[in-house]
């Protein structure tokens, strides 16, 4: 996400509102948590079952040549959704979907070509990503949600998928059509040397690539995450870990998740892990008060801040 000077810390200006989701959201509380980073591991991990963006990874190399960095823009892009203001989060979209666009190629086991905004493929993304985050907020933070609480983060997640290519009817807005959703595409997903290869290495990344933080953050999480994994991704995926180990994990992680619950140890942990994440994180919960004290919808916020409304403004400037 794109922060004045190039800084991560630095915001490139205040946020206008209060986005798409808001302060009583659980889109927010589960999104700020610190079982967030937990989550996200696990959902770059699964990425990795589709096999187009499998593909995807290992052709543009980005988690090898640069892991920090592309899994903190990957971060800092879903707290952005969740928590930004409507303008920022249409903008770090559109950098997305451009970035996307150079992502394509040809998928080694089928043949077939692929593309990273393909529907289909940014579905999987997302609903993982979503699911995941809830999932090891339940597992190792507070607990389930509130029927309606576990409801409404279900429509936010709907909400949330606008800004990608997913096709609307096809976003699951509930835990069961969730489950519906991992049956339905369980046949299509599958593993591969190159798809093992990132998946472990996002599990333990290592020093020399990772730097220090990244090597030891990803260790320190890996036996947490694999312990969430039902056990057809854990044979897929080969992440071989008993149920002891699954049984002894749970209450150190919770521990650990207790003990890092204040902003200033969620942004500690951010600065050396996730930088460009920190500075979404301190601007949601340090920035000047939102001038515009309500919500927005991704298609309001795509009518006054997206590439359409920006050619209006640059005709209107040329034409004075």
């Amino acid at each position: 996400m794109p922060t004045s000077r190039g800084r991560a810390d630095q915001p490139r200006r205040e946020w206008e509102d209060y986005g798409f989701f808001g302060p009583d959201s659980p889109s927010w509380q589960v999104w700020t948590a610190p079982t967030a980073l937990l989550g996200f591991q696990r959902s770059v991990v699964l990425e990795h079952f589709d096999p187009f963006l499998a593909a995807a990874v290992a052709d543009m190399y980005g988690i090898y040549s640069d892991p920090r960095g592309r899994l903190d823009r990957t971060l800092a892009y879903f707290l952005t959704v969740a928590v930004a203001d409507g303008r920022t989060a249409i903008e770090a979209s559109e950098i997305l979907m451009r970035v996307h666009a150079k992502a394509t190629g040809i998928e080694p086991i089928s043949g077939q070509r692929y593309s990273a905004n393909n529907p289909a493929s940014q579905l999987w993304i997302h609903v993982t990503g979503w699911h995941s985050v809830l999932k090891c907020y339940e597992m190792y933070g507070p607990g389930p949600l509130s029927a309606e609480r576990e409801q409404q983060y279900w429509d936010d997640c709907v909400v949330a998928a606008e800004l990608q290519t997913c096709k609307p009817a096809d976003v699951p807005n509930s835990r069961v059509q969730v489950r519906e959703y991992f049956a339905e595409v369980r046949p299509r997903l599958c593993s591969s040397e190159r798809a093992e290869r990132a998946m472990h290495y996002l599990l333990r990344t290592p020093r020399a690539q990772g730097k220090f933080s990244l090597w030891a953050g990803s260790r320190l999480m890996a036996r947490s995450t694999i312990a969430t994994l039902p056990r057809w991704m854990r044979q897929m995926g080969r992440f071989e870990q008993s149920a002891a180990v699954d049984r002894a994990i749970l209450a150190p992680t919770r521990a650990a998740i207790r003990a890092t619950g204040s902003p200033r140890a969620k942004l500690a942990i951010l600065r050396g892990y996730a930088p460009m994440t920190g500075g979404v994180l301190r601007q949601h919960l340090y920035g000047d008060p939102r001038p515009r004290a309500e919500t927005i919808t991704p298609a309001r916020a795509r009518e006054l801040y997206g590439p359409a409304a920006k050619l209006r403004a640059e005709a209107m400037f040329a034409g004075r």
